[in-house]
């Protein structure tokens, strides 16, 4: 009956079956399997990658959009095309001599400027070929040039200049500088953007070919063109756009000025490159023969530019603040400067330096030498060197007594004087006696002119030396009579410009007219008043005396075949010679020393000096008809009539009156005007009888 229940299975097929469960629940769980082990890491990764992607995208679209905006801004800021066009790194001066002729170019040459059409097509094949020969496909920054350079600066660790676009070099050339920086590329690269933004592509080309440097002061075709092959750059043939386009890798190596051979080579690169390019056949470029160009010579920029470093100068006050190209029109006469320059050469002593200066009557600058050779010294003795002039001062010592009534025919003695200690003696050793003025003035009698200084007074003849426009300090010691006071050539030259002008005021000036390179006047030079600085019978006198010395007396060797006025200068153990003088309106002085003011045997006013003036003047009063000199004017009532005998013509406040300090006097003060005249010959008498004719807009312009 223990068989079991209806329904039970039976015991032994139920312990089986507890005893298969038991052994499901306690047997391990299978092994996991290896690639879903790696799974979680692998998604990490993925998740990585693609976050890296969204966020590099996102900063590339930003940084597309920074510089979309910095472009936008940038091409709203910058100038337009005519702006542009005058902007100028630079000032460029053109100096021309009195004809017009160019004498010299200063700073940057920029030249006409080309239009797009006018451009030789050849011109802007060579230029693209050479620099861009991508230029009409990007857009302002090329890629592939891009992609060198970054391998280039990689390599190298610096900057090189290739990749640069056309745009880009445009862009360098007028908003930056040349450094290679990583600033300054991406300053470069956004303005190139913003460049192409506004302009066309032939907008671009034509600033970059009539703005890009080529060497030798030359900026644009024009100026290249001018410089190197002596044409405008319309001009321009297939050799010389060669030789031009490879300029610009290396101006300052390539350009002809510098080495022409090394241009030739370059340019035959760049005929290579033109034919590579398609621009020309391979038989054009194999039949060119760049070895045949000649090149412009360059003129002579010698002694020249002595006359542009005293005359340009002078632009600051005529024209104020101004940085666009300017042409100088000058008073400079070529020929005459290249007598003077051979003048100052041939007859110059050995181991000695020579000056020369030269101006017409009304004070125009002719010629300028303030030296032997500017290139070996631009030291300008003309106008910068102060020397002491010798007998040549003794000019303003008889002023000063023709002035207070001596005439040329008065008398003298030539004696030994001694006069606060001081004891000139004459350059001969002995003395002549009684002789006149006029004959002690010719054979420069030193005695004679300290007796006239202390008569007259020293600081009177001072103050004729002011008058007459001595700018250097003047002492009034006895020797200053000598010419011990040191003075400026242009200075001395000046003084007797304005004896030829019969006591008039003469100015020097070297500048006519000032005008912009398209001819619009920025300064024109005004006929300027005259003003008596003497009386015309005192300027008459002078005249007669400065005559006789180059007639008789030590100024012969500057006589001319024609008349001449002058006087000789020569200083302490011959350290100076001086020669001054003028003839047919021209006044010229020379003057001849050592730098070191030592010793020059046999320099004398009379010799070397006395022959460059002759040498020159032969030239420069050749065309010129011959003027005689007014040596016989009308003397003053009181030179002729006791003084109480005779009533002073004309109104005392015509003039006014210099003190024995060298200071102007009020002539409505009665007490500071000469109560008496003395009579002829009168010398015993106290000097400064004559009123010095000197009006108030000259003194005040002088002073």
């Amino acid at each position: 009956m223990e068989a079991g229940r209806p329904g039970e299975a039976p015991a032994g097929r139920n312990d089986e079956h507890l005893m298969a469960r038991n052994d499901f629940r306690r047997s391990p769980p299978p092994p996991p399997r290896r690639g879903r082990a790696e799974e979680p890491s692998s998604s990490a990764l993925g998740r990585l990658i693609r976050r890296l992607f969204v966020w590099g995208a996102s900063l590339a679209l930003l940084g597309l959009l920074a510089l979309a905006v910095a472009v936008g801004l940038t091409a709203q800021s910058l100038p337009d095309f005519e702006e542009i066009k005058t902007t100028q790194s630079e000032q460029m001066i053109v100096v021309r001599a009195r004809d017009g002729t160019q004498l010299v170019s200063l700073g940057p040459s920029y030249g006409k400027w080309v239009p797009y059409d006018q451009i030789p097509q050849v011109m802007k094949d060579a230029m693209l070929s050479t620099e861009d020969k991508r230029y009409y496909s990007h857009v302002g920054i090329d890629p592939i040039g891009l992609a060198r350079s970054f391998k280039v600066r990689l390599e190298e660790g610096k900057w090189k200049q290739g990749g640069s676009t056309i745009t880009q070099q445009l862009a360098r050339t007028v908003f930056l500088n040349n450094s290679r920086t990583f600033g300054r590329k991406l300053r470069e690269a956004v303005l190139s953007l913003a460049l192409e933004w506004n302009f066309s592509k032939d907008q671009i080309l034509e600033l970059y070919l009539n703005k890009v440097y080529f060497g030798g002061g030359a900026y644009g075709i024009d100026s290249a063109s001018r410089k190197f092959f002596g044409h405008p750059g319309t001009e321009i043939t297939l050799p010389e756009a060669a030789i031009i386009a490879g300029l610009v890798k290396a101006p300052s190596h390539y350009a002809p000025t510098a080495d022409a051979e090394a241009a030739v080579g370059r340019g035959t690169v760049v005929l290579g490159l033109m034919a590579t390019n398609g621009k020309i056949s391979q038989a054009e470029a194999a039949s060119t023969d760049l070895t045949k160009i000649k090149f412009a010579q360059e003129t002579g920029q010698n002694s020249v530019r002595y006359f542009t470093d005293w005359a340009l100068p002078q632009l600051d006050l005529l024209l104020g603040e101004t940085d666009q190209p300017i042409e100088v029109w000058t008073t400079l006469d070529v020929k005459l400067q290249n007598e003077a320059t051979n003048a100052i050469q041939n007859n110059v002593p050995k181991g000695a330096q020579g000056a020369m200066v030269s101006m017409d009557r009304d004070g125009a600058v002719l010629a300028l030498v303030g030296g032997t050779d500017y290139v070996t010294s631009n030291y300008n003795r003309a106008v910068n060197a102060v020397r002491q002039p010798g007998s040549a001062w003794k000019l303003f010592v008889y002023l000063a007594a023709l002035e207070a009534g001596y005439t040329p025919n008065a008398e003298v003695i030539d004696e030994p004087v001694t006069i606060d200690g001081w004891s000139p003696r004459n350059s001969t050793g002995d003395f002549a006696g009684k002789i006149d003025v006029r004959t002690a003035f010719a054979y420069s009698k030193n005695t004679v002119a300290a007796q006239l200084g202390q008569e007259v007074g020293f600081s009177a003849v001072a103050a004729m030396a002011k008058r007459f426009g001595i700018s250097t300090p003047i002492s009034t010691v006895p020797s200053m009579v000598l010419g011990t006071n040191e003075v400026r050539l242009i200075d001395m030259t000046r003084a007797f410009a304005s004896i030829s002008a019969k006591g008039a005021a003469v100015e020097p000036y070297g500048i006519v007219k000032v005008t912009t390179t398209d001819g619009k006047v920025l300064y024109q030079r005004q006929r300027q008043g005259t003003s008596a600085l003497v009386p015309a019978y005192v300027a008459s006198g002078i005249t007669d005396m400065l005559q006789t010395a180059v007639s008789i007396g030590t100024g012969r060797a500057a006589q001319i075949g024609r008349p001449v006025a002058g006087k000789t200068g020569t200083t302490t153990a011959n350290k100076d010679g001086w020669f001054l003088g003028f003839s047919s309106g021209v006044t010229t002085g020379v003057w001849m020393g050592r730098d070191d003011d030592r010793p020059v045997p046999g320099l004398q006013g009379g010799t070397a000096p006395a022959r460059a003036f002759a040498s020159f003047m032969k030239a420069a009063v050749a065309n010129r008809p011959v003027e005689k000199f007014e040596t016989d004017a009308t003397l003053p009532a009181w030179q002729l009539e006791p003084d109480d005998e005779m009533l002073m013509s004309g109104a005392p406040e015509d003039y006014y009156y210099v003190d024995e300090q060298g200071d102007l006097v009020n002539p409505e003060q009665p007490a500071e005007v000469p109560a008496e005249r003395p009579a002829p010959d009168n010398r015993s008498q106290s000097p400064g009888r004559a009123p010095p004719a000197a009006n108030e807009d000259f003194l005040n312009e002088a002073t």
